[in-house]
């Protein structure tokens, strides 16, 4: 009998607040939670004449909304990238925003990808959508992923049938000093 009664349970608890949440909301909800803060990180993968690896790598969870978080990635001086993040649908997309420090935007900029499932809560893929194509036709394999954990943040691209690998670490166990406004932002 007690089993039945905390089956019944369980079956009202899901009719009436619904399923659990998807990897897509769980992972969308974990980076908010970062929203606001400054973590420095380091290239753990990538060319050995990479010229992010002898230079300052700051991220900035900088704009949290309901379905846009915007993360400027500062490489030293350069305040050029920023990663958009949009959720909608069970979806997450990833975008390139790139800008001179003007504000213009850079003639190679909003390239990034979808993901096609809803991922996990620490995992999220974004394989080059047809926009990146058509900018960067090299970049047609291109296959971009976040690791999202309590420790580290990563931001990952491999571009299939080659050596091209680029991991960037960061750690979220310590905070860092927030930045100035990346390039095309006000403060």
């Amino acid at each position: 009998m007690k089993k039945i009664l905390l089956v019944c349970t369980l079956l009202c608890t899901i009719l009436i607040y619904g399923q659990e949440k998807s990897g897509a909301k769980q992972f969308w909800e974990n980076l908010q939670k970062q929203c606001g803060k400054s973590f420095e990180g380091e290239v753990t993968e990538g060319a050995a004449n990479d010229t992010f690896r002898d230079k300052k790598l700051v991220m900035h969870v900088r704009n949290c909304d309901k379905k846009t978080i915007r993360i400027p990635f500062f490489v030293g001086d350069d305040k050029s990238r920023t990663w958009v993040l949009t959720y909608k649908k069970d979806r997450i997309q990833l975008k390139h925003d790139h800008r001179h420090e003007d504000g213009s935007e850079d003639k190679v900029t909003q390239y990034g990808g979808k993901t096609t499932n809803s991922g996990s809560s620490t995992l999220q893929f974004f394989p080059a959508d047809q926009e990146t194509r058509e900018l960067i036709p090299n970049a047609a394999a291109n296959v971009w992923w976040i690791t999202l954990d309590e420790t580290s943040f990563t931001y990952n691209l491999r571009r299939i049938g080659s050596d091209r690998l680029f991991t960037v670490k960061f750690d979220l166990t310590k905070t860092v000093a927030t930045p100035s406004a990346p390039w095309g932002w006000k403060d």
